[in-house]
């Protein structure tokens, strides 16, 4: 057995009551996209309590922090998410990832300088369709980091995440409001026009490629049912395998919302909730060592059948694996019939199986670490495909989402 991982696994066992108590607290305590102002700093004062050096406010990101340990020369990255589902609590179990990269740094601190290595935690906001990590990308956050790597939660355990790539947008309709009784034809009515935009896109779906999604909610429909709406909103998402095929698909789906301001005269306003969330490219090698060292704490995996599809689930992970090597591989809770984005898996996210979750991913992550610290080749790999244009703490930046306005 390599030393390096009997210690910390040793020393994970003896944080497991500090990083359950984490991740019942988060839980306990759901904060949506960019909102994470308490999950943030409790998993940054754990991090800070065991030696890390931490840079809150990162990129300009009020709830994104970066958390440095070591000088080594090979730069590792863990990703923590700790936002939560509107509505629906922490449905998606990102408690489990924030206790786990809490688990596996801390367990890591003591031995880096041992190692030759650079480890910094990131505290990753928003997401749930908000792309912080894409902020901090884009701010530098990741640069001089040479791979990055983070656990997510599902029913099951599945290696290799292949989500699609995505895009979110808030749509707007501007009519004119009038009495719906006396003066119909006074109105230009907004709700129509999601009407007619609806169906056009139920209608493109026979049209387009297998796996391709389309989804949405109207979150504002109209004031009264007397009044013709004059405003009404709604959120939408495209799902496509690639970003290339993405666009392709964002144009069609453009084209319904338009259909909706045409046919009813209002004015039609598409806004970017983030940069589009890119597919995910793994590194073979670095997966191949998370898989052996989390079967050999007894994790098993799945690789086929509809209950594993919480691998397809879209993630601004996938940019980050666009820029340096990474993995996102998936730790099962037990959850099953309940599937992510469900209240009954919001329940499951804090059973002894999840706790479980927990201790073996911050395992299975640290021993990861050990590996690529110590294969010869590996390790120079890495060295040289990292992303090294701009210091680590680079200086922030504001959100800069792109909009456009269709009239």
């Amino acid at each position: 057995m390599n030393k390096f991982k009997d210690v910390v696994g040793t020393r994970i066992d003896a944080l497991e009551s500090r990083l359950l108590a984490l991740s019942h607290r988060i839980h306990a305590n759901p904060e949506v996209a960019w909102a994470e102002v308490n999950a943030s700093t409790w998993v940054a004062a754990e991090l800070a309590g065991v030696g890390f050096s931490v840079r809150k406010n990162l990129c300009g990101l009020p709830t994104a922090f970066a958390a440095t340990v070591g000088s080594g020369g090979l730069h590792l990255g863990i990703c923590a998410e700790y936002d939560a589902l509107p509505g629906l609590g922490h449905a998606c179990g990102h408690n489990i990832i924030a206790a786990a990269a809490v688990g596996a740094a801390s367990a890591l601190a003591p031995v880096v300088d041992a190692l030759g290595i650079t480890l910094t935690v990131f505290g990753t906001p928003a997401e749930e369709g908000g792309g912080g990590k894409i902020e901090l990308l884009d701010g530098g956050a990741f640069d001089g980091v040479h791979a990055a790597m983070m656990v997510h939660p599902g029913p099951l355990d599945v290696a290799r995440a292949e989500p699609y790539a995505v895009s979110h947008s808030k749509i707007r309709y501007r009519g004119r409001a009038s009495h719906a009784a006396a003066y119909p034809e006074r109105g230009v009515n907004a709700a129509d026009a999601f009407t007619v935009a609806q169906v056009a896109i139920g209608l493109l779906r026979q049209q387009l490629e297998p796996g391709l999604r389309i989804h949405g909610v109207v979150t504002r429909g109209g004031e009264a049912p007397n009044a013709i709406p004059e405003v009404t909103e709604g959120r939408w998402y495209v799902r496509a395998g690639s970003r290339a095929e993405l666009a392709v698909l964002e144009d069609k789906v453009r084209r319904c919302f338009e259909a909706g301001a045409l046919s009813t005269g209002c004015e039609l306003e598409i806004e970017a909730e983030s940069k589009p969330y890119a597919e995910f490219a793994t590194d073979d090698a670095m997966l191949d060592l998370y898989v052996a060292n989390a079967t050999a704490l007894g994790r098993e995996f799945t690789n086929s059948g509809p209950d594993m599809r919480m691998n397809r689930a879209s993630t601004d992970m996938g940019n980050v694996s666009q820029v340096l090597p990474a993995i996102h591989p998936y730790i099962g809770i037990g959850s099953l019939p309940s599937v992510n984005h469900q209240k009954e898996f919001a329940a499951a996210a804090i059973t002894a199986a999840a706790d479980r979750a927990v201790i073996d991913a911050a395992k299975a992550m640290a021993h990861t670490c050990i590996d690529l610290a110590q294969n010869a080749g590996l390790r120079e790999r890495l060295s040289r495909r990292g992303a090294v244009r701009f210091p680590v703490d680079a200086p922030g930046i504001p959100l800069n989402l792109e909009s456009s306005n269709v009239r």
